[in-house]
């Protein structure tokens, strides 16, 4: 449900192609009650798009193919470094996956008051008042208030400390081994991951269709217990500044400095650039770091499904194998002839196998990087290959024989 009742409201959020045009001029960003803690940028420093590699000041970067999760280019992507607001992709992640959209969220004594880390980028949620998931998710992503987090993660769990165990058992399960949270906000600056652990998260978090929704409206309207209504606005300045921008998240402390996590696409390609550490702004880091995947890289097909790959030795004999999947992969034009295919039978793979079996992968290498890897699978099961001049083999041989004639006889 969630998905259908914000889905629907992707049509009015203000998001750039790379076709309009000029970009816009980001307004001053409004934050009730307090004002906004950190800058709102109107404008980028980039370099013009490049196939160069990014020079960024952030000392933790990446760039990967939003879709498969294919890094492009890196710089530092295991390090460990606190994520500040950045967090609330996960906090997102888990309401998205355990709430209904419409359910009514009583906000209590402690996550009106912020907690114990109280922060300056709150809604001003007031002690017992009863908001909708889906607006404190609003709040939470385009205004990055802490308090609307605390109030979602005692309503999913009951409390925040059991809603944090839910984050790292979700950071488990998706495989971040560089990560551990310990708030859903971020401003405890305990928590930690790394750039690649982001891609990722990220990646799940867009599988979720509404996260997207919310994540590339400029605006949202939270009603307020008393007075008019709660305008919240989207952080994340490559909205206005950068084409084709799909949303994504930001964060600062003093400890994490400036990050965020950015999503665009163009021409049917999605890429994501993480900035961790940024000690200025970290839009023009993501800004350079994105044109530079749109510059320099270009979708190419691989594998094709199906496609006949030859024989595999396995244990006992030898199979005709076929891709069991495609493989399309961003890669450099320059690199494109550059790629070796190597195909490994997996060791647990007897003969004979039973036709469309998988038994092996294959793996695309372009020098250094895996582009990708692909299950190879029995296109059908011959008989076993004799050895030439082995009484074993011919006995071998025989004993096929006279299995398949005996077989034959009883089918006719």
């Amino acid at each position: 449900m969630f998905v259908v009742l914000l889905t629907a409201r992707v049509a009015t959020a203000a998001t750039p192609s790379a076709t309009q045009g000029p970009v816009e001029t980001p307004p001053p960003t409004p934050v009730p009650p307090f004002g906004s803690p950190s800058p709102f940028v109107s404008v980028l420093h980039t370099p013009a798009p490049s196939a160069a590699d990014p020079m960024v000041a952030a000392p933790s970067a990446v760039l990967a193919d939003l879709d498969t999760g294919q890094l492009l280019w890196t710089k530092e992507p295991g390090q460990q470094l606190p994520i500040a607001s950045v967090t609330k992709i996960m906090t997102a992640l888990l309401i998205l996956e355990r709430t209904d959209p419409e359910e009514v969220v009583t906000v209590s004594d402690e996550a009106a008051s912020g907690g114990p880390t109280t922060g300056i980028s709150n809604l001003g949620l007031q002690a017992g008042e009863r908001v909708r998931v889906e607006d404190l998710l609003y709040a939470l992503i385009l205004q990055s208030a802490n308090d609307a987090a605390l109030a979602l993660a005692e309503h999913v769990a009951g409390s925040v400390e059991a809603f944090v165990e839910l984050m790292n058992r979700r950071a488990m399960r998706l495989g971040l081994r560089e990560t551990e949270f310990f708030s859903p906000n971020g401003l405890d600056d305990r928590g930690y991951s790394s750039a690649r652990d982001l891609v990722r998260l990220t990646r799940a978090a867009y599988a979720e269709p509404a996260f997207q929704a919310v994540a590339t409206t400029r605006f949202h309207e939270v009603p307020s217990p008393d007075g008019p209504p709660r305008v919240v606005q989207n952080r994340n300045v490559l909205l206005w500044l950068y084409p084709g921008a799909i949303g994504g998240k930001t964060g600062f402390t003093t400890a994490a400095g400036f990050c965020v996590v950015a999503a665009a696409e163009r021409e049917g390609v999605r890429l994501v650039a993480v900035v961790l550490g940024s000690p200025s702004e970290a839009f023009s880091d993501a800004a350079e770091i994105l044109n530079h995947g749109f510059a320099a890289f270009d979708r190419h097909t691989f594998v094709e499904p199906g496609e006949t790959l030859g024989r595999l030795e396995i244990v006992g004999g030898r199979v005709p194998v076929a891709a069991g999947a495609g493989l399309d992969a961003l890669v450099r034009a320059s690199d494109v002839g550059l790629a070796e295919r190597d195909e490994r039978a997996a060791p647990r793979a007897l003969f004979p196998p039973n036709e469309g079996e998988r038994v092996g992968t294959l793996t695309v290498r372009a020098g250094d990087a895996v582009l990708g890897r692909v299950p190879l699978v029995v296109s059908s099961v011959p008989p076993p290959e004799p050895v030439e001049g082995s009484w074993l083999g011919r006995a071998a041989s025989a004993v096929w024989d006279a299995v398949a004639g005996a077989f034959a006889a009883l089918v006719d």
